[in-house]
């Protein structure tokens, strides 16, 4: 098929306009993706008391399946973002929602805490590589100037899982007793169901990259992918030989650690806040899942506000470093408040902060990487990450299956100022990293 050419535009207005047309027909589908993505692996939480009653899974085993999901994600993160480079975004997303869809649904077979455990397992190994392989589509489509606001759309993605996905699973439970099935078995199989719906969509929509996209025009594609391009970023090709480039770079290091002690926290109130809201007495499937989904308002604003400041803020990490101290804050905070009300508003404070700061983590990285090394480096630190996935709840479920409120608040204070101790050495190494540069630095886009 022939391309259509562009009119001689002077070159910033081109790819201005390329960007808008990418924005508009990719951006759409990727978050559909990663709602569902995200709606799959959290409602488990709204099934958390119902799983106990129906088929006698305590709350320490739930904790611990809960966070076995990121152990295989964690395990096949760096495998499954270096497959997905050689065999491009468009299959390997589709896969991973195939499978992750045909495994959300089988979540309707638990029988017990074993088989709850083998399929929170399987989950995560059919879902692991997507979120930086989402990533890795950010770094071939649009400039460093522009990742910071678009990975900040992509999180809205999260905010709608956490603000409509526990009232669609509310919902959805309520079809409780229907065809001798229990609420939550109706909750998995229909989500499961649409998820292969959306790996279809996937699949028709999106284009491995600008220069297989029909509707650019050659020129179009050709300043998107060299807009694309991390100015004084590594091209190594193959990983032999270059394992430090991928994976031990100091801010890389850093960074991963940082998003750690982040997700600890992040995910630890995703899969609890349900049953805090059921102990504070609101009654009702529905009734919790409205509640519990207060978390999306905050994450919202934290998406919008917090890459707003970042963009103009004068210092890369000035932003990111408020944001860090701000959560130990509030985490303080929480630890000694017993109103009902003021601790949920508390914990919607919380995930304003601690998702509205993860574009400023993805930003900082991708400025740095571009092609295999921004594949498996991005994957390494989500696998990290993914390891405080598991970390949080684990260790909260703990807690609160001795019986021990303090062990959970101190589950939350200590991943807090774990992120804070670590933000010098992460802006040591970023500053080591752009010594090394003989180009301009690359926390500045030259573009």
């Amino acid at each position: 098929m022939t391309r259509p050419q562009a009119s001689p535009d002077d070159p910033d207005q081109l790819h201005a306009s390329a960007s808008r047309k990418a924005a508009l027909r990719l951006l759409p589908i990727l978050c559909l993706v990663y709602f569902m993505a995200f709606v799959d692996r959290t409602n488990v939480g709204l099934s958390k008391t119902a799983l106990g009653a129906d088929v006698g899974i305590s709350v320490a085993a739930f904790g611990a399946g809960a966070g076995i999901f990121f152990l295989s994600y964690a395990l096949l993160e760096v495998p499954s973002n270096l497959i997905m480079y050689r065999v491009g975004p468009r299959r390997w997303i589709t896969r991973i929602a195939l499978t992750w869809g045909t495994i959300c649904a089988c979540m309707m077979f638990v029988q017990g805490e074993m088989s709850f455990y083998i399929l929170r397992f399987l989950l995560g190994a059919a879902e692991a590589g997507l979120y930086p392989a989402l990533m890795y589509v950010v770094t071939l489509w649009f400039s460093q100037k522009q990742r910071v606001s678009v990975v900040g759309i992509l999180y809205l993605a999260v905010c709608a899982g956490l603000g409509l996905g526990a009232p669609l699973g509310g919902a959805i439970m309520e079809l409780h007793g229907a065809g001798g099935m229990y609420g939550w078995q109706w909750m998995f199989l229909i989500e499961g169901l649409i998820t292969l719906v959306v790996a279809g969509i996937f699949w028709r929509m999106v284009p491995d990259r600008p220069s297989d996209a029909k509707w650019l025009s050659a020129r179009e594609a050709a300043v998107l992918d060299e807009r694309a391009a991390a100015v004084g970023a590594s091209a190594h090709t193959t990983l032999r030989g270059n394992l430090m480039v991928a994976f031990g770079r100091p801010f890389i290091l850093a960074l991963a650690v940082i998003y750690f002690a982040n997700q600890i926290n992040s995910v630890a109130i995703q899969y609890n806040f349900p049953s805090i809201v059921q102990s504070l007495g609101v009654r009702g499937s529905f009734n919790i899942g409205v509640v519990s989904g207060s978390i999306g308002i905050g994450a919202l604003i934290g998406v919008l506000v917090i890459p707003w400041l970042h963009r103009r803020a004068t210092g890369e990490l000035t932003v990111l470093t408020g944001v860090t101290v701000a959560t130990a804050v509030v985490a303080a905070i929480y630890t000694v408040t017993d109103g009902a009300v003021a601790r949920i508003l508390l914990i919607d404070v919380a995930m304003m902060l601690l998702i509205g700061v993860l574009p400023l983590y993805w930003s900082v990285a991708m400025a740095r990487m571009s092609g295999l090394m921004a594949a498996a480096g991005l994957a390494f630190i989500n696998t990290v990450g993914l390891l405080g996935g598991f970390t949080g709840p684990y260790l909260y479920g703990y807690a609160e299956g001795l019986g021990s409120e303090a062990g959970g608040h101190a589950v939350l204070l200590g991943a807090a100022g774990l992120g804070m101790l670590l933000l010098p050495l992460l802006a040591l190494a970023i500053r080591a990293e752009g010594r090394k540069l003989t180009a301009t630095p690359l926390m500045e886009d030259a573009r």
